[in-house]
């Protein structure tokens, strides 16, 4: 997929086109990135203060999303896009934060002529973004530098639970293109948040994305999705594995807390999904 999508990249030391070659991205002033044997390319420029998920929180993560307890957010995601992007404006579309690649592949399969790039910090996510959809490619990136992406570049961004860089979005999005969001809403896996001592979606979420965004989009579309899901103990495993829990538990622990749940155990699934446009 590199050969299809390497247009739209740029080396992220300089900022110049990149071109591939044998088993590497180039750039004419000599800036090289290896291909790894997987697909993925490692474009970080250098140190990142940003933590990456590790192997065993992209395993958890990659099983509770392929178990489709995440569906009915992917459902809406592309529901979201088909109404809001359209398919003519040139670009790709570009997955920042895009994880194990499952939204990215589902919003990829809705738009059959264009091809998708996917960011995340976690070469254990890119290696399986990168053979998530035949027309994904996938690079390891830090989402708060310059992304290694042409001006205007992306026809359709998405952010899935990730972090949001307002001015560099703003820089790779078309100026006819749409920015995907999805948030947490506070009641999002309430349930679990006392008996399993969960990380709480912070009120005031919602007024520091509007901030974040506020100075380079306007919103074009919001919902709401609420469900409830109905997780074994194995599930609730995984849940607990694949987010930001994951780096401050203990694993003995949250295995004898989980089997003292209930099976099924009821789990309200809650999130905001919504479009943006460049402002005027």
């Amino acid at each position: 997929m590199l050969n299809r999508i390497v247009r739209y990249l740029a080396c992220p030391h300089c900022g110049a086109s990149l071109a591939l070659g044998d088993r590497a991205l180039s750039c004419p002033a000599g800036h090289s990135f290896d291909i790894a044997k997987q697909g993925y390319v490692n474009l970080l420029p250098g140190a990142t203060k940003l933590r990456a998920d590790t192997k065993e929180m992209v395993e958890a993560r990659d099983a509770f999303l392929s178990a489709g307890h995440y569906g009915p957010v992917m459902d809406a995601l592309v529901d979201l896009a088909r109404r809001t992007a359209d398919p003519a404006v040139p670009g790709c579309i570009v997955d920042i934060g895009g994880g194990t690649g499952h939204y990215h592949a589902k919003v990829v399969d809705a738009f059959p002529d264009v091809d998708g790039l996917l960011l995340d910090i976690s070469k254990y996510a890119v290696r399986r973004a990168a053979k998530a959809h035949p027309r994904i490619a996938a690079a390891v990136t830090d989402a708060w530098q310059t992304l290694p992406l042409q001006d205007a570049s992306a026809a359709v961004v998405i952010n899935t639970f990730a972090p949001r860089n307002g001015p560099e979005l703003h820089r790779i999005l078309h100026h006819r293109g749409v920015l995907l969001v999805v948030t947490p809403l506070p009641d999002h896996l309430q349930e679990l948040i006392g008996t399993l001592g969960l990380l709480q979606v912070d009120e005031g979420k919602e007024s520091r994305l509007a901030e974040q965004l506020a100075p380079h989009f306007s919103a074009v579309a919001t919902e709401r999705l609420t469900r409830t899901m109905a997780l074994d103990h194995q599930a609730l495993a995984h849940l607990v594995g694949m987010g930001p829990n994951a780096w401050h538990r203990d694993a003995q622990r949250d295995h004898e807390m989980i089997q003292r749940l209930p099976v099924p155990s009821q789990v309200t699934l809650s999130v905001r999904l919504s479009a943006y446009r460049l402002s005027a």
